[in-house]
């Protein structure tokens, strides 16, 4: 962020991946109410808007032909197809608030997350995983808007992608929504308080010292 002589250091990112059904958007969602210059990376998809999505704030809804456009022309810096829908983060998005000073939020799925750890090793990234399995078929159940059918092809893909959190930096049980922010928030705050994140402002300081 900005630290006061009019230069910026290099914003951080995290990344939050989590099953469906484990209530993550919810929990990022609060971190960036608490922090106003906190950005959202919003994503790209071809899927239609759900009842009370909007264009731009969730998703940035486009055409199956402009997202394949997108992937020959290497705009995503990740992406993939989930139930015959593209889903993709914008390059451009992340370097330019990146570059502005802005610190990033990403919501991405483990195959995403992989991706952008081989290409940005220095992001937080966060795996949320609900309190019990069995409170995971509730939750998905609970949606009510699906068939049995693809409750279960949610679920088996579900327990897919939480074995892979082993690889991430941080985890986060949700069992309650107030304490899962709380972690989320303890996370983002320490990791920006790291020494080797301060690197210019910390050289200044040191400098400033020597020189008293």
């Amino acid at each position: 962020m900005n630290n006061g002589n009019g230069d910026r250091e290099e914003g951080i990112f995290v990344v939050v991946s989590a099953p469906s059904g484990t209530g993550k958007t919810s929990i990022y969602r609060e971190l960036l109410r608490m922090f106003p210059d906190l950005r959202f990376s919003v994503s790209y998809t071809t899927r239609l808007p759900r009842p009370g999505e909007v264009d731009g704030r969730d998703y940035r809804f486009v055409s199956q032909e402009r997202f394949r456009q997108g992937i020959a022309e290497g705009e995503f810096v990740e992406w993939a197809e989930n139930y015959g829908h593209y889903y993709g983060t914008s390059r451009r998005t992340m370097e330019e608030f990146r570059r502005e000073g802005f610190d990033l939020v990403v919501d991405v799925e483990p195959r995403g997350a992989k991706a952008l750890k081989a290409q940005y090793g220095e992001g937080v990234y966060v795996f949320v995983l609900p309190p019990s399995i069995d409170e995971l078929r509730r939750r998905l159940h609970g949606r009510g808007c699906e068939s049995e059918e693809v409750i279960a092809r949610r679920l088996e893909k579900a327990l897919d992608e939480i074995r892979e959190v082993l690889w991430y930096d941080y985890v986060i049980f949700n069992d309650r929504l107030d304490s899962a922010v709380e972690r989320l928030k303890s996370i983002y705050l320490a990791e920006k308080s790291k020494r080797d994140r301060q690197g210019r402002r910390v050289r200044e300081f040191v400098q400033e010292a020597g020189r008293g």
